[in-house]
């Protein structure tokens, strides 16, 4: 059974930082990807960042100079670095775990690409 349990949610000021860990259990991290999604609330759920075991990273238009990914191949743990936080980047975020290398997905922060996914961590941001 995979399970993904995220962590490091909170409640920051406008241009604070966030770290947030998710530690994946019963999933091998070898040729897969996994990614960061959010959700507002009364918005759909987008895609923040993704990367792979190849090492190869994808972003969101909004989010690129002020996040970054990375990924702990051996340790199973995805970390999301989240910089100049902004009211805006508040949501919860979810942890996704899938088959494959993000250069195989027409859209690499497309949710389908991720069979399992975590419980969120919320983040709010205040102006």
């Amino acid at each position: 059974q995979v399970t993904l349990v995220e962590s490091g949610g909170g409640s920051v000021q406008s241009g604070g930082s966030l770290r947030l860990s998710c530690v994946a259990s019963g999933f091998h991290a070898g040729w897969s990807s996994m990614a960061w999604f959010r959700q507002a609330p009364g918005k759909e759920r987008e895609g923040v960042a993704a990367t792979d075991s190849e090492g190869t990273t994808a972003y969101a238009d909004s989010v690129k100079g002020r996040f970054t990914i990375s990924q702990d191949v051996a340790a199973n743990t995805l970390t999301l670095d989240m910089n100049d936080l902004q009211p805006e980047d508040g949501a919860m975020y979810f942890c996704a775990a899938g088959w494959g290398f993000l250069q195989h997905f027409v859209q690499p922060l497309d949710s389908r690409n991720f069979r399992y996914w975590g419980q969120g961590t919320q983040v709010s941001v205040s102006s």
